[in-house]
């Protein structure tokens, strides 16, 4: 096939299409590219197309070009770029090195509008989180810990579950406002998240109150996990106008054992949790 062939392909692709040398900057953009941009090759070439590229993906975009570049390997990456509208629009962007008689020769690109596609997994995920903290969310929570708890019961496995509440949270609204009573949230969320397993399920079940799911642990390994956490968050010292804030927390945890929903294991942490809180506070207790 003729080159002009290959050239007429190229530019009338349906996907962005860009190509740099061996220097790492960008000597060639198809139509496609440039009628999305709404730029002239001119102001694309080099590291001209950078400045279509979101402030805050322009970072992890650059890091990820240049070291794969570094390394001749092919990388894909998803960023928002600057559509000629005046729109950001999520673009995936797949690039691969090229060679000429075995040299190195650049990198080959092509780049396709998922915006759409980016913008629901980003509504599923924030349909999964709590706002403040954003870690997960109760109704997530929940439904998570119904399939270990399945899990369980089927593999005959442990599963244990802790309550966490913040001792006299009221009082820190009360003192210093509900802005510093979110700090709180957010510290403890971010502290407790540190100390548990990627495989734990980890939620905010209501104002002040968090809990963890752990699978494969008994009832004696998570009172121990809960007692290390306490003295975490009494050790954590939250920032907040010049002033350092201490809370501490009461934690109520159960094993599995014969209950027939998840709903009644909730229900054993929960009552463990009171216990702690009736009984001075900032302690854990195993239900038995």
């Amino acid at each position: 096939m003729e080159l002009k062939y290959y050239k007429i392909i190229v530019e009338s692709s349906p996907n962005m299409i860009w190509k740099s040398g061996i220097d790492g900057n960008c000597n060639y953009f198809n139509n496609t590219w440039l009628e999305f941009t709404g730029r002239t090759i001119e102001q694309e070439l080099g590291d001209g197309w950078a400045e279509g590229v979101h402030k805050d993906d322009l970072k992890n975009c650059l890091k990820v070009y240049l070291d794969s570049f570094h390394n001749r390997q092919p990388f894909e990456m998803e960023y928002r770029l600057l559509r000629a509208d005046g729109e950001y629009r999520w673009i995936n962007d797949r690039g691969v090195p090229f060679f000429e008689e075995g040299e190195f020769s650049g990198y080959i690109g092509s780049c396709i509008d998922v915006n759409e596609k980016v913008e629901g997994r980003h509504l599923k995920f924030k349909a999964q989180r709590d706002g403040l903290t954003e870690i997960t969310n109760r109704e997530y929570f929940e439904k998570m810990f119904l399939q270990e708890f399945k899990k369980a019961k089927k593999m005959k496995s442990p599963l244990s579950i802790i309550m966490i509440d913040i001792d006299n949270f009221k009082s820190v609204n009360d003192t210093y406002g509900h802005l510093a009573g979110d700090k709180v949230l957010i510290a403890l969320a971010k502290t407790i998240q540190k100390e548990i397993r990627n495989i734990d399920l980890f939620g905010r079940y209501g104002g002040e109150e968090f809990i963890i799911a752990l699978p494969e642990i008994e009832g004696s390994s998570a009172k121990s996990i809960a007692e290390r956490l306490r003295k975490k968050i009494e050790k954590t010292k939250i920032s907040y106008k010049k002033q350092a804030l201490r809370v501490t927390a009461s934690f109520g945890a159960a094993q599995l054992s014969d209950e027939k929903n998840p709903k009644e294991l909730l229900d054993k942490s929960d009552q463990a949790m009171y216990l702690s809180k009736g009984n001075g506070k900032n302690r854990v207790t195993l239900f038995e």
